[in-house]
């Protein structure tokens, strides 16, 4: 080895784990606020609700076919306990587009969004109460700037 020591490389693994999740949570941002740009022109003459179920559709099959086509686990694997909170998690997912839907109807896609990214102030909180995760300060300082920001956004 050329210099490189087991807790560098050990550190070099942590790093790409890091990057890897931060780099999906960056794509998932980037596509979320594209969705919402997306959406504000799809739901401008059309029901909210059939939108959203529109959506809904698109999505479905999409997940499917990623899931289908990366063969990564047979459903038959799926414990009683995961299917409740998945099937819980699709529920509250579903909610959360007809509301978000309607929202973009009535309003502005430059105010919904950021209201609607109040999402993680809730996560962590929620993730506070019942997970029994341990909030940082820089938690508590991020959570109440990501408030304050949507405040802002939303009456501005």
């Amino acid at each position: 080895m050329t210099g490189l020591t087991t807790q560098s490389l050990s550190n070099l693994s942590k790093m790409k784990m890091n990057m890897n999740w931060f780099t999906w949570a960056l794509l998932s941002a980037f596509f979320a606020g594209l969705t919402a740009v997306l959406a504000k022109v799809g739901v401008a003459h059309v029901n909210s609700n059939l939108a959203t179920a529109i959506r809904t559709v698109v999505i479905l099959i999409f997940a499917w076919s990623v899931a289908l086509f990366t063969n990564s686990q047979p459903i038959s694997t799926i414990g009683g306990r995961t299917w409740f909170f998945l099937i819980l998690s699709g529920i509250a997912t579903g909610l959360s587009w007809l509301c978000y839907f309607r929202a973009l109807q009535l309003g502005e896609a430059s105010r919904v969004a950021p209201v609607d990214k109040l999402s993680v102030v809730i996560a962590i909180a929620l993730a506070a109460i019942f997970l029994h995760e341990r909030l940082t300060w820089h938690q508590w300082v991020g959570g109440l700037l990501i408030f304050s920001g949507a405040v802002v956004l939303a009456y501005a």
